[in-house]
């Protein structure tokens, strides 16, 4: 089976096609805000223009935008070729890509960069990856005292590692070639968004946009 993955929920664009152990293809681009430009013309120009007997997408958390154009890619390519669509967790992907190497310490914590000066953040054990808890958007003062792994790792682990004073930060960005290394029970998720944190915009009566 041929999968297609897509992966726009952090200043990364990054698409591939796997067939079982194997990456056909992959395209990484850091693009900043530009998902909505680059995600189509990066599928196009995969082998067979990106066609796949299933679609895997992550679901974030991290970027609004970026997670709602992956999920609509997601959706809209699953619709049009009659294919299976399913989400991810994007923290997950990042800890199974560091778990994975050589000399991986047990256990780590994910740190992104959301917004309003908070911090995506959740720990992972490996062998093979699973979540140690929930995840939660902190300050990186909150994210000091939550995290006791010494391995911090995302855009956001530079922050927790300076608000606490000590342990090892390595920034990084998830690629969707990656999940060749991820459990397939973290894989089945509704491709829907996960956006950690209530989004800034506010519809008429305060409620909160779907």
């Amino acid at each position: 089976m041929i999968r297609l993955v897509i992966e726009t929920a952090t200043a990364a664009c990054s698409v591939a096609l796997l067939e079982g152990d194997r990456v056909i293809a992959a395209t990484h681009e850091v693009v900043g805000r530009g998902h909505a430009e680059r995600l189509m013309p990066m599928i196009a120009a995969l082998p067979d223009g990106g066609r796949a007997d299933a679609i895997l997408v992550g679901c974030g958390p991290g970027s609004f935008t970026g997670v709602r154009v992956g999920v609509a890619a997601a959706r809209a390519l699953a619709l049009g070729w009659s294919v299976p669509v399913n989400g991810y967790p994007t923290l997950a992907l990042l800890a199974a890509t560091t778990l994975s190497q050589a000399n991986a310490p047990s256990t780590l914590a994910i740190a992104m960069t959301g917004g309003h000066g908070q911090l995506f953040v959740q720990r992972f054990a490996g062998s093979p990856v699973r979540p140690l808890d929930a995840l939660a958007s902190l300050t990186p003062a909150d994210a000091a005292h939550a995290v006791p792994d010494a391995h911090v790792v995302g855009s956001g682990a530079a922050a927790v590692v300076a608000a606490r004073g000590w342990g090892d930060a390595r920034d990084a960005l998830p690629a969707a070639a990656d999940l060749i290394l991820f459990p397939s029970e973290l894989a089945g998720l509704p491709p829907v968004p996960i956006y950690g944190r209530a989004p800034d915009a506010k519809l008429p009566g305060g409620r909160t946009p779907a």
